[in-house]
């Protein structure tokens, strides 16, 4: 069974390169921890609030980090595999540039957040709130962004391809550059009004 840890705050702490394997948190904060390097697998942290945690160059592997706050975190190079984010927030928080494989990341709130350079790649991002979000020059193939809030996205640069742009608006995202498949091509064109008609001749 996981060792489960509820209502517990941890403040000033030093977890450098902390192996947390099969631990379960349950509503505790963490304030100005140390995760640099430090890697989970299989960790659940359920309605936790991180406040001025490093999670620099840490790993997580199949870990779930569900209904979180993450507030001023740093996450430079962390890695993320095959994890669970559903409902949680990002506010200030330094992510670039971060990597994540896999998982579900539906629900979560990266308004205006800084994400050139990140790289997102097969993640389920159903409903995420990218709302004046600075994607350029990221890396967003395969990612399932149906029912996101995207506007005022800066997409500039990015490479969207094969994710899903339903909900994508092209008129009020920053595009330029975008790269885009050819399946992707026609519903943008049907979301600009454009109906698609079999070639001439």
């Amino acid at each position: 069974m996981p060792e489960l840890t509820e209502d517990v705050t941890f403040r000033h702490e030093d977890w450098y390169g902390e192996e947390l394997t099969d631990r379960h948190f349950v509503g505790c904060e963490f304030f100005h921890v140390d995760l640099t390097e430090a890697v989970s697998r299989g960790a659940v942290f359920t309605g936790c609030t991180f406040g001025n945690v490093l999670f620099n160059s840490s790993r997580h592997v199949d870990s779930a980090f569900t209904r979180c706050v993450f507030k001023r975190c740093n996450f430079f190079e962390a890695e993320f595999t095959g994890c669970k984010l559903v409902g949680s927030a990002f506010t200030q928080c330094d992510l670039r540039p971060l990597a994540v494989a896999g998982g579900d990341w539906s629900f979560v709130a990266l308004p205006g957040a800084d994400l050139r350079g990140v790289r997102l790649a097969d993640v389920r991002m159903r409903e995420v709130d990218l709302t004046a979000a600075n994607l350029t020059g990221a890396t967003v193939t395969g990612v399932d962004l149906s029912g996101s809030q995207l506007h005022g996205a800066r997409l500039g640069g990015a490479d969207l391809r094969g994710s899903d742009l339903t909900a994508l608006d092209p008129t009020v995202v920053e595009r330029a550059g975008a790269i885009v498949d050819a399946e992707q091509a026609v519903v943008i064109a049907q979301a600009l009004g454009f109906q698609i008609g079999a070639p001439l001749g």
